[in-house]
């Protein structure tokens, strides 16, 4: 179950969110002055009511007739200037804000260490990457917009109301400790459905890669409607939630405004009788009960931002959470251009971060430069966390590795990683050319140093057959090839690095 976050917890993650949105704060205030100039505009059509009213009907003005459409017209120009400046400048921001966070968080992933990947879903993180992002961009920009545009017009038209009686307007805000009271529970309901929502949204993101990635798998082994039961337990899952969420936002508003309805039915019914003597204007008791019926509308959306802002502080602990996790470190202070090749393990063993059994017990083992070395096993032995302790993909719970007669903890990473040319067993090519799939990760290399690699490689043999030879997009995951000619493609992609140590 997912925990609610405190008070204070909601508001740390609520100010690292607008620092996303600080670097363009002179945009959003452009947007600002537009909520201001069409929150300005709720109170001027209840005022608009009431001039009209009185020069019109209760004390007749000639000029009423042109100074009428004209103020109507003004007051409509000014109302759609502001929502035009309203929308579009914080959008943008709210669009920063998307980039920025996706940014920063693909940079996070791409320096994570292998340890971390093992116990979190990529599909949760690519969720996180692309459902989450914008969920916290409505956090960040609109739901702002939308608390500080109808915040205004709120003050403005209870500035009007004031103005117009205040004994009527303090009669209604006699609820408004017990709309502050509904409010208060409504949100705490809203942030943990919206964290719920985040969860369930991950796993119907895993459900649905494991069933793209396995569909040789599903189709061999004829389990299309197993694996669709599994995606309906997610999908329904996340049905539920969202309806849980929808329920919230449907009965939020009614509630708040029946306690608002009452508040307006003791004003009527305290109006009406000072209009029936004469105590009170007719065109001032109509632009009174215009500018508060005019309250609903703007209390009504301060009461539905509610769901957006915290799905996207819900969103938001997640995303700061991988921001927080440490990064793999840069490694010692040992620097090398190239080393000779020679890799010794002494008395390594090796746990996962899980707490499991050891993979590996005391291995000791001594390759030198130009060897070959075969390493057999049945599979899950941990030959592949062997030859993975070498580039410090992980680190050994006990023991040492050297290279060249160096601990691996004393090179800098990048340097170490340098020395080493990986092929593993599941070759990942991506949606990019054959040519820029062997050149992936490798700088200044020439024509001729491309060529002989591919060639070597027996990469050319099946180049030369393809629409665009070299230049041919793979198409996604490199489907365009077989699995023997990715693994070719793998070879030449390590022989082009011409590093001393090949995996």
């Amino acid at each position: 179950m997912t925990r609610t976050a405190s008070a204070a917890e909601v508001r740390a993650v609520y100010r690292r969110l607008l620092a996303y949105a600080r670097p363009w704060r002179g945009t959003f205030l452009i947007g600002v002055a537009g909520m201001a100039l069409y929150a300005s505009t709720e109170a001027g059509i209840a005022w608009f009511v009431d001039q009209f009213l009185k020069y019109a009907f209760v004390d007749p003005d000639p000029r009423a007739v042109w100074a009428v459409p004209l103020g109507a017209l003004l007051l409509f120009l000014v109302r759609g200037t502001g929502d035009f400046l309203a929308t579009a400048f914080p959008g943008r921001v709210g669009r920063r804000v998307v980039k920025a966070i996706r940014a920063d968080l693909f940079a996070q992933y791409l320096h994570l260490p292998a340890a971390w990947y093992d116990r979190e879903s990529s599909a949760r993180m690519l969720s996180r990457l692309v459902y989450d992002a914008e969920q916290v961009a409505e956090a960040a920009t609109n739901s702002v917009c939308v608390l500080i545009r109808d915040s205004l017009a709120l003050v403005g038209l209870l500035t009007l109301m004031f103005w117009k009686s205040w004994q009527f307007t303090l009669l209604a805000l006699v609820a408004a400790p017990v709309i502050g009271w509904v409010l208060s529970g409504i949100n705490r309901r809203f942030r943990r459905h919206s964290a719920g929502i985040q969860q369930s949204m991950g796993d119907v993101t895993r459900v649905t890669k494991e069933a793209l990635d396995g569909h040789v798998l599903i189709k061999t082994h004829t389990a299309e409607g197993w694996q669709q039961q599994r995606f309906e337990a997610v999908n329904e899952h996340n049905r539920r939630s969202q309806q849980r969420l929808i329920n919230v936002r449907a009965a939020s508003g009614p509630v708040v405004q029946m306690v608002a309805g009452c508040a307006l039915a003791a004003v009527l019914a305290v109006a009406i009788s000072q209009v029936l003597q004469s105590q009170v204007s007719v065109n001032d008791f109509i632009g009174y009960i215009t500018a508060m019926l005019l309250v609903m509308a703007p209390l009504r959306r301060l009461v539905n931002v509610g769901g957006p802002l915290q799905q996207g502080i819900a969103a938001g602990q997640g995303i700061f959470a991988v921001l927080d996790e440490a990064r793999e470190p840069a490694g010692g202070t040992h620097h090398v251009s190239r080393v000779r090749g020679e890799v010794q393990m002494r008395d390594v063993s090796f746990t996962y971060s899980n707490g499991g059994s050891p993979v590996l017990r005391e291995v000791n083992l001594s390759v030198q430069p130009g060897q070959q070395l075969a390493i057999v096993g049945r599979s899950g032995a941990g030959k592949s966390t062997l030859v993975g302790l070498v580039p410090r993909l992980y680190t050994a719970s006990s023991g040492q590795v050297f290279v060249d007669g160096v601990d691996v903890t004393e090179y800098s990473l990048a340097d170490l990683r340098r020395q080493v040319a990986y092929v593993g067993q599941d070759v990942l090519l991506f949606d990019d050319t054959l040519r820029n799939n062997i050149l992936f990760g490798s700088a200044n290399i020439s024509e001729a140093e491309f060529m002989r690699a591919a060639e070597a490689a027996h990469v050319s043999e099946f180049a030369a057959g393809l629409p665009q030879g070299f230049d041919t997009p793979l198409g996604d995951r490199g489907n365009l090839l077989s699995g023997g000619q990715r693994q070719r493609v793998a070879i030449a992609r390590a022989l082009l690095r011409d590093a001393p140590i090949l995996i």
